[in-house]
Order: C-alpha cells, then sequence, then structure tokens
C-alpha cells in the first residue's frame, strides 16, 4: 500500500473508531468491513460502467439502447465485476444516509447484492438493523467510507482495497487483542510460511483458515514469481460463521475464488474437504484447545500416529494436516507449514510424545522454527512453526534441490524481531524496503528477519540461489550450520534428545566475539566486579534491617 493509501487508511481507522462507541471491536469489524465491501464493488462497477458507455459510444450507440446495454448484468460479470443491482449501488445508499432507516436500507442493499451474484449468496454481513447502531452514527461512517476511492484502474483499485482491507484487519486484531483476534495472523508470520513453503502450483489448503490471509499471500507470491492466480486452487474451512464471512469477502474483492464450504464447519466433527490432498497446508490453528470433541473421534482415520488426547487438540491439528497431504507429484507439494503452541515440541502427556516419535521416525518433520515472543496480538503463549513434507528428495522442487531424507533442519529465530509497539514483535522481511519488490512483495531482503530463516531454510534443502544473489555482497550461496540460530540433526540424533524437537537443544550457544582482553586480565577484572556487588549487597542490608528496626509494630 502506498504511503497516500496507508494514510488514507490512518485516517479513516482513526475518524471511525471514534464512532464506535455503541459496541465493541468484535463487532464494529464487521459493520466497517461489510460496508467496505459494498464501496469497492459499487465503485468497480461504476467504472466498468464509464468503460462500457465510451465502447459503445464509439460504436454509435446512444440514447435508450445505451441506456439498456448499461443495465445488462453480463457486460459486467463477464469481466470479472461483479453486477451491483441500482438499489445497492453506493451514491443511492449515501444519498438516503440520513435515513432513520438507514441500516435497513443497507441490509436490502447487501440482500440484492447476494441475489443477483450467487458466489456471494449467505457470504456477506446482512444484520445492519439488528445490531441497533444509531442513524446518526451509520451517516457519519457511511461519509468516512465514501471518501476511499476505487475507482479508476480496476486492478489498482483492488490492490489498494485489498491492503485497506487488510489493515484494518489488523487494527481490529489489536483492538480485540486476548479477547478475539483469532481470524488474524500477523503478516510477518503469513509471510515466512509462504517464502518457505513457496506454493508456486497447486492446491493449497487451510482447514481453520479465519479472514483468508493464508490465501491471500499464496496468491502474491505466485504472481510476484511470474505465475498467475489461476495456478493454485484454494480449498479452506472455517468454523465461526462472522469469519467465514470475512474470508469471502477479503478473497472476492481480490477475485480470488477459493472452495471454503458451503458454510461455516469445525473440522473435526465436520470435514468439508475429506478426500481432498492438498500440495500445500498452510494454518494457524487455535492453540491448547481442549474442547475440541476428541471423545467423540477416538477411532478417527486422521490419528494414523495415535489418539490426541482429548484435553487438547494441538496433535489432532497436526494428524489432520498429515492426513490431507498429497503424496509427491513432482510440483513441490505434499508439504505443510503451520503455527503451533511450544508445547507441542517436547510434551509427553497423554501420548503426545509417542505421536511425535512416530511422525519423525515417519521422516516428515522437515524443519522446525522457534518463534521469538510477542509476535501475535491473541496469544502470550510460546509459539514456533512446523514444517512437514512427504518428499525430502529434493525431485519435486520447481528449481531442483537435494535429498534430505533422514534430515531435520532446527532454527531457533527467538532472537529475531523488532518491537513495533510496547507490546508486539514484527519480523523484518515482509513490507516496503525489506523485499526484492515494491510493496512487500518478492524474496525478503537477505538480511531482514525473513531472510535469514528463508535463505537458511532454502540453502538446506539445496535450492539455487536467486538470480538477484550477489555472492561479493551476500556470501556464498551454501548451508552451513550457525551456533545458536540453525542446526541439522538426523532422526537418530533427534532420538537421542527423547523425540523432544526444541530448536535449543540442537542449535547450541550463539558464538561469542571475541572482544581482544586477555582471560587473565578478563578474569581478575570481573572478580573484582562480582566483590563489590557483593559488598553492595551487604550495604544495602544493613540499610534495610536498619530501617526495619526503627519501625515501631506498637504504633
Amino acid at each position: 500500500m502506498s504511503n497516500a493509501d496507508l494514510a488514507d487508511a490512518e485516517t479513516l481507522w482513526k475518524s471511525a473508531d471514534v464512532l464506535r462507541g455503541q459496541i465493541d471491536a468484535a463487532e464494529y469489524k464487521h459493520v466497517v468491513l461489510g460496508l467496505l465491501f459494498l464501496k469497492y464493488i459499487s465503485d468497480s462497477f461504476d467504472a466498468r460502467r464509464g468503460e462500457l458507455t465510451t465502447e459503445l459510444q464509439a460504436d454509435g450507440i446512444t440514447g435508450p439502447q445505451l441506456e439498456s446495454l448499461l443495465e445488462n448484468r453480463d457486460e459486467y460479470t463477464a469481466e470479472r465485476v461483479f453486477w451491483v443491482p441500482p438499489e445497492a449501488r453506493w451514491q443511492n445508499l449515501q444519498n438516503q444516509a440520513a435515513r432513520a432507516d438507514i441500516a435497513t436500507l443497507i441490509d436490502d442493499a447487501i440482500l440484492a447484492v447476494e441475489r443477483d451474484n450467487p458466489n456471494l449468496k449467505g457470504k456477506l454481513p446482512r444484520d445492519y438493523a439488528r445490531r441497533g447502531i444509531a442513524p446518526e452514527k451509520m451517516k457519519g461512517l457511511i461519509d468516512l467510507i465514501a471518501d476511499i476511492g476505487f475507482k479508476g484502474d480496476r486492478a489498482k483499485a483492488r490492490d489498494t482495497l485489498g491492503r485497506v482491507y487488510e489493515y484494518f484487519l489488523s487494527k481490529f486484531a489489536a483492538a480485540e487483542g486476548k479477547l478475539g483476534g483469532e481470524f488474524f495472523t500477523p503478516r510477518s508470520i503469513v509471510r515466512l510460511l509462504v517464502e518457505m513453503l513457496e506454493p508456486y502450483e497447486g492446491r493449497v489448503y487451510d482447514p481453520c483458515c479465519g479472514s483468508a490471509g493464508m490465501f491471500v499471500q499464496s496468491e502474491r507470491f505466485v504472481e510476484a514469481h511470474g505465475g498467475q492466480k489461476t495456478d493454485i486452487s484454494i480449498f479452506g474451512q472455517e468454523s465461526n460463521p462472522t469469519t467465514w464471512r470475512l474470508a469471502h469477502m477479503n478473497l472476492a474483492i481480490r477475485g480470488i475464488e477459493a472452495n471454503l464450504g458451503s458454510q461455516p464447519a469445525d473440522s473435526f466433527l465436520r470435514n468439508l474437504h475429506p478426500d481432498l490432498k492438498a500440495d500445500y497446508i498452510l494454518a494457524n490453528p487455535p492453540f491448547n484447545i481442549s474442547d475440541w470433541s476428541g471423545k467423540l473421534l477416538a477411532d478417527d482415520v486422521r490419528w494414523r500416529y495415535g489418539t490426541p488426547p482429548v484435553g487438547n487438540a494441538n496433535y489432532a491439528w497436526i494428524q489432520h494436516f498429515i492426513h490431507h497431504l498429497a503424496p509427491p507429484n513432482g510440483r513441490g507439494g505434499g508439504a505443510a507449514g503451520f503455527v503451533m503452541a511450544n508445547g507441542s515440541l517436547s510434551t509427553g502427556s497423554g501420548g503426545e510424545g509417542e505421536i511425535r516419535r512416530r511422525i519423525v521416525e515417519a521422516d516428515l518433520v522437515d524443519c522446525i522454527v522457534a518463534l521469538p515472543a510477542q509476535l501475535f496480538l491473541t496469544t502470550g503463549i510460546p509459539a514456533c512453526l512446523w514444517f512437514l513434507t512427504r518428499d525430502k528428495t529434493g525431485r519435486n522442487f520447481k528449481h531442483g534441490g537435494r535429498n534430505r531424507s533422514g534430515e531435520t533442519l532446527f532454527i531457533d529465530a527467538r532472537k529475531l524481531g523488532t518491537m513495533q509497539t510496547r507490546t508486539l514483535r514484527v519480523l523484518t522481511g515482509g513490507d516496503d524496503d525489506e523485499s526484492m519488490l515494491a510493496d512487500g512483495i518478492g524474496d525478503p531482503n537477505f538480511d531482514s528477519d525473513l531472510g535469514r530463516i528463508v535463505y537458511a531454510f532454502r540453502q538446506w534443502r539445496g535450492e539455487p540461489a536467486p538470480e538477484w544473489w550477489d555472492e561479493v555482497q551476500h556470501g556464498k550461496w551454501e548451508y552451513r550450520d550457525i551456533p545458536g540460530f540453525c542446526k541439522v540433526e538426523t532422526i537418530a540424533g533427534i532420538g537421542k534428545h527423547g523425540f523432544v524437537l526444541t530448536p535449543g537443544r540442537y542449535v547450541g550457544a550463539e558464538l561469542q566475539e571475541d572482544d581482544g582482553e586477555p582471560f587473565a586480565e578478563k578474569y581478575q577484572r570481573l572478580l573484582a566486579e562480582l566483590e563489590e556487588s557483593f559488598r553492595e549487597g551487604e550495604r544495602l542490608t544493613g540499610v534495610v534491617r536498619s530501617k526495619l528496626g526503627e519501625v515501631d509494630p506498637n504504633a
């Protein structure tokens, strides 16, 4: 998003947030994002109408015939533009924004859009009247959103709204904090998963897709590397009805087609894609969920490596991902990357340690990344990334790779990241000026946080260097163990650690730079500093005791 777009979005956010008042962020986001969607499809419709007017007039068509053709639905849908019926067009709504029943008019407009666009049926928020928002607040919000322009070049308008939408999702997630926000995975984490999995083509699946950020970033990856969004097919599922609608809007504004099921559903109890074998799985499932209906699924076909404990869904998610992984297909597929609680790396309770041992011995674990703290808005639980694959031969990579059978790469990234706010950390490499292409797409810069992780992974997999890699500037393109950061281990070596997958166990301590001070001198200096600290501690202890002695307990 350009600086101007970002400034507009920030202004809109601050202004809209002032209007919130009556309802909390969890509710308010659906109000704002639904109106943003309406504004975008209306602007896109108007832009196509303008193009069509010019085309028809150039052919000498005017008057009633022109007006009739301008209202021909096929002239819009053929150009992948949503048909917007007259009652749902933004100008019509804005002209009536002062009416006391404006919320009902918006509901009717959304119903009309769904009626005339079957692929949107049941997928848009249609409960503005029920929320009881004061008409003057609704008018204020409509007037604010009216200032965002999505007219002109449709591709540019789509990208602008996409980034505004993503910006708003992140702001709402921050506003909700630990009380909600499961619909949003921080952009830097999504970028890291996508850059490591490299989904060039095939079926992409997320069984807990939230607002569909994984899919959006996958599509951006494909286009950044010269492909088409049609090179990937998207399958997903989401149990929360309002979040499911957010995902549909998020994809629709970008023109991304996806199969998220006919309705919201729980992936454990009602798997909407039971026969799907995905080339790539990207996910951020909810951590440590205890009420996942494990008792009802004790004999499920997905538990190939052991029945997960009924009190924690982590290994149910992991085995769900494995179950849906495609066999080697020659395109780089059959790989999964997902976020998981750190406890999954070492727990032995409820049979989880035994399940993990079987997964490791099946040679499915490709890489484990320990993440720094404070990356997530919704949880303080330490997190990590798992990468699983059915094919370690390297034959299925788009640009080739080496055979790493029997190996797992451990990366300890806990010291990376930059504090964006007092409570939130971000990984560099996913925004403007941090990646090889504009607007935060393309390969991350080699010295960014994402770059350090991604290129260690690609080097270990034996992938060729990217075209822009300059060995004089960036060093030799080859993998090497770096103490304190990354280390390759064999299955046997992991077994010696009891099949615990915590990267810190393997990468060792970071090498300390020699400061040039002789050890004998350093020892004496440090000893003197320690003695001084002891003396100061004793002095302070005496002061405290003296003060306590002056206190009269009977006063």
